[in-house]
Order: C-alpha cells, then sequence, then structure tokens
C-alpha cells in the first residue's frame, strides 16, 4: 500500500494527550490540558438553547450569521479600537481551524514562515502540509522578549509570513509597544503577513488592553487577527472562533475554509453574539481566572517554587532549576503525574530542535479552588520527597 501523508504518519501523539492519558490512568488531577472545569456563563448556554428553540439549525451563511460577525466586529471597536466591518469578520469553527485557514491561504509549497518557539503545536504541522518551511525563532526566559536580531537573521527572500501568539502560550507574556512596532516594521520591508493568534486578548490579568498587531502602521492589509469565544467565556467545546483581515484578504480567507469546515453551529453563534455584546460579563470571565490564578501562584511560591512571570492566558509556568528540583522538564511532568498524581506540561514539548529551556513546567490555574489546594498540597509534598 501507498504510504500515508508524511507530515501526519510522522508526528507523534501531541503531549496534551499524553499527560491527559496518564492523568485519567492515574486518577490524577489534570492542570496540564487548558480548559476550565466549570461550564461557560449561564447566560450563554441558555441562549444556545432559546436559538435551538426558536431560530433556524440548518447550514447557517458560510462566512457566519450576519449577528455574530457585527458583534464581532462591534466587541474590537469598544475593546480595542479597531474600526472593522462585518465584511472584514470570518466565522470559523475554532480558532485552530482559523489558523489552519489562514496557512492555506497565505503559505504556498517552499514559502518560509516564522514562528516564535514556545509555540502552540498545530502551527508546524500545517505550514509543512502546505509544503511550507517552518522557522523557528526562540523568545528566552524569563522575559520571552522579540529580538531584532535574531529575527532578521531568521528571514530569507523566501519567507512569506509570521505567526504571532500575542499573548503567549504558554508563558504568558504580552508583547509590549515596542515589539509591536518591531515586528510590524520586519513585515512592511519584507513584505511579510502576519498570522495573529489573539486568543488570549481578554484574558490578561495587568489591567491593560490589548493592542493588535493589526494596528500597527502599514499592517491593516497584511494581518489575519484571529479570536476565539472559548477563551473569552471559557466555553472551549463550542469551537466558535474567527478571523479578521481586510475585505479582500478575508474573501480568499474565506474560500480556505468553505472547503474545512464550511460553517458553525449557528446556535452557538447567535449565543456569542448575546455574549461579546455584554463587556460585564466578558470582564467576570476574567476577574473569576484572576481569583484562582493567585491562588495558584501565591500558593506555589509560599512553599518556595518559582513562579515565572506571566500576566496572562490560563497558565502558570514553574521554573524547576530556581527552585531546587534538578529535573528536566520531560521528567519532572512523568514523575509528578505518577507520584504525585497532578498533570502538567513540560515546556519543551512546544518547543522544536535542540535549544529548548529544560527546565519549565506549565500548569492551568482555571480550576476550582479545591482541585487547586489539593493540587498545591500533592506538589509540594512532592517536591520535598526530592530533597
Amino acid at each position: 500500500m501507498h504510504a500515508l501523508n508524511a507530515v501526519y504518519t510522522a508526528l507523534p501523539t501531541t503531549i496534551f494527550e499524553h499527560m491527559s492519558g496518564l492523568a485519567r490512568a492515574n486518577e490524577a488531577i489534570n492542570l496540564g490540558q487548558g480548559f476550565p472545569d466549570g461550564p461557560p456563563p449561564p447566560v450563554l448556554s441558555a441562549a444556545v438553547t432559546r436559538a435551538m428553540a426558536e431560530r433556524s439549525q440548518h447550514y447557517p451563511p458560510m462566512a457566519g450569521v450576519p449577528e455574530l460577525r457585527d458583534a464581532v466586529a462591534d466587541f474590537y471597536g469598544r475593546q480595542q479600537g479597531l474600526a472593522l466591518s462585518r465584511e472584514e469578520v470570518i466565522v470559523t469553527s475554532g480558532a485552530t481551524e482559523a489558523i489552519a485557514a489562514a496557512i492555506l491561504a497565505i503559505a504556498s509549497p517552499g514559502d518560509e514562515v516564522l514562528m516564535f518557539q514556545p509555540a502552540y503545536d498545530a502551527y508546524a504541522p500545517l505550514v509543512r502540509r502546505v509544503g511550507a518551511v517552518p522557522v523557528f525563532v526562540p523568545l528566552q526566559p524569563p522575559a520571552w522578549s522579540y529580538d531584532a536580531q535574531t529575527i532578521r537573521a531568521a528571514i530569507t527572500p523566501r519567507t512569506r509570513a509570521m505567526i504571532v501568539n500575542d499573548p503567549l502560550n504558554p508563558t504568558g507574556k504580552i508583547m509590549d509597544a515596542g515589539e509591536r512596532a518591531l515586528l510590524a516594521e520586519l513585515a512592511v520591508e519584507h513584505d511579510l503577513y502576519a498570522i495573529c493568534d489573539e486568543v488570549w486578548e481578554t484574558v490578561r490579568f495587568d489591567g491593560g488592553t490589548h493592542r493588535s498587531l493589526l494596528a500597527e502602521p502599514g499592517m491593516a492589509e497584511r494581518t489575519v487577527k484571529i479570536g476565539s469565544a472559548g477563551k473569552i467565556f471559557g466555553a472551549t467545546g463550542w469551537k466558535v472562533g474567527w478571523m479578521i483581515a481586510a475585505p479582500a484578504m478575508a474573501a480568499v480567507l474565506a474560500k480556505a475554509h468553505q472547503f474545512l469546515t464550511f460553517t458553525t453551529p449557528p446556535m452557538l453563534q447567535w449565543a456569542v453574539a448575546e455574549g461579546l455584546a455584554d463587556d460585564a460579563l466578558v470582564a467576570g470571565q476574567v476577574a473569576g481566572w484572576a481569583a484562582t490564578r493567585r491562588i495558584l501562584n501565591e500558593g506555589l511560591a509560599r512553599n518556595g517554587l518559582t513562579v515565572l512571570p506571566g500576566e496572562a492566558t490560563w497558565f502558570t509556568c514553574i521554573d524547576l532549576a530556581a527552585s531546587g528540583i534538578a529535573l528536566g522538564d520531560r521528567e519532572a511532568a512523568e514523575r509528578l503525574v505518577r507520584e504525585a498524581r497532578v498533570a502538567s506540561i513540560p515546556l519543551s514539548a512546544l518547543w522544536e530542535g535542540d535549544d529548548a529551556p529544560q527546565h519549565i513546567l506549565r500548569l492551568c490555574h482555571c480550576k476550582p479552588e479545591a482541585m487547586l489546594n489539593e493540587a498545591l498540597e500533592r506538589i509540594v509534598g512532592w517536591q520535598r520527597s526530592l530533597i
């Protein structure tokens, strides 16, 4: 028989599936895979139920129901000062589908696509699947800064695009104004597209407002901004996302989307449209996650574990070396889930190449208080057992 596609046959099981499997096998607390344990806001669930009873359950328009496309544009106008129209919004079945559609629409065989490490593990396989080449630019702990010299050295005449995750999973780093200006300058200078994975844009705890690369000078016509209702509302299983781009570009992105999922369940779209109109609802979600973040971070620090700076996402990173744990992150993650029954993610699993930091574990903090307290007790007990 002919071999199946080499990109996928060569892929190992994802670290998320591996660690979640170990969590199930060891009856562990799963702080590895990123999702809240609780349901989304009741008003959203009620809106879905109402839409199922009162509105269509058949194919919606391919680009998304008008109410959601308008709501997304209005949301970004209020929250980020972006002047958008419905024609710039394409609704997708989650942000990963949006990333896939953007890569399919932008990259061609032989192109190079910059991506910054650590990186969401879907980026590189999707780039390789279209025949393009991922080029990795490392960000170094603890600041995870974007270095102009390093980025310039990675750009060649074949570079077509960059994938930018801001805020950055798994580190919680938020790009500063100088870094945004740098990436915009490089994109314009080298005629690059920017695929901006901004799913964590509202999940930040520094009191600031997200600023998109889309808003930088020269970037409106070359940027795809990607968002996620799953992250905004803690409704990860709904798989409602979107792409924002200038109308001419959005029309091409839509053609890639139409042959992936084509549409997203309309009842979920109408519910998300209602949620995006309620700024207090969004703020309440973030306030709840800020509280659980404090429980985990303060509990770790109180017991001598070093938490790396990070002001966004659902994740906290522990510096093992600085915490006095003389184990690599992969060994530490395996032992922690088996010996203490707490699942985590080794950061080096979100990195390609030999230069990955080997001393950082990622923990998910958007969990119930009782679960986090039990996890803290187990982690601290395990740490002490290593001495």
